[in-house]
């Protein structure tokens, strides 16, 4: 059993995206976020966090989800702390990843707060699993189906080869050190889909799922002599 109540739900107003590499995660976030009216969180949340760590962008983007190949300790404590009590990075520091992943919370955790938007990986399902406002989906799909649609979108057929068979067992191991579980686990998402139906029938099906779990939410606090029509969901 884990702690947290997993369906017990009202409105959501945080979406999470977690994805295979090339199974299209970012697009199905993309059109999540554009169909909701919320904001798209990928590739800004490095900007966002390299601003929090006072360090270049590009620095930040080659630690995400992946651990250094020189760190050989243990995660040293969960993450903590606030976005607004940062700390300036020391400039003879390496930029390393127990750093990112602290400051990576920081920024996550204040999205969260704010709520409607749609976050893309960078462990956001674990640092907000406990948000009962937050819909979490891992998004996968076959290899070869993943490469095509990364040659699909200009990448070159042998690099896509190698970044699908490759980045995958970064992010298991970045999961693996920080959180201490494989990945994917099943039990953090509400729902795990395969994209090889296309990115548009995912978006769809997400956006069914999270209206019929807020409709229930709903319904279940109405009186009984008011309750009407009952909506009878077993999204598990």
């Amino acid at each position: 059993m884990h702690e947290f109540e997993f369906w017990d739900t009202g409105m959501f107003k945080v979406i999470t995206v977690e994805r295979e590499y090339g199974a299209g995660g970012s697009l199905v976030a993309a059109e999540l976020a554009r169909h909701k009216g919320w904001q798209f969180l990928d590739k800004q949340l490095t900007c966002e966090i390299a601003k929090l760590a006072a360090v270049d962008d590009k620095v930040v983007a080659r630690h995400e989800e992946k651990c250094d190949q020189l760190m050989h300790q243990l995660a040293k404590v969960f993450w903590r702390g606030s976005y607004e009590r940062a700390l300036p990075v020391d400039p003879n520091k390496i930029f390393d990843t127990d750093m990112l992943v602290e400051f990576a919370q920081r920024v996550i955790e204040r999205k969260g707060e704010e709520g409607n938007c749609v976050i893309v990986g960078r462990g956001a399902p674990w640092f907000l699993r406990n948000r009962k406002d937050t819909f979490r989906v891992f998004i996968y799909g076959s290899r070869q189906e993943k490469i095509r649609r990364m040659v699909r979108l200009n990448t070159d057929e042998k690099e896509a080869i190698k970044m699908v068979d490759t980045i995958d067992r970064e992010r298991a191991s970045f999961i693996r050190k920080y959180f201490n579980a494989e990945w994917p686990v099943g039990w953090l998402y509400h729902m795990m889909l395969n994209s090889d139906s296309g990115i548009e029938i995912v978006t769809e099906t997400i956006l069914a799922a999270m209206h019929r779990l807020e409709a229930r939410a709903k319904h279940s606090t109405l009186p009984p002599d008011s309750a009407g029509i009952g909506i009878s969901a077993h999204s598990r």
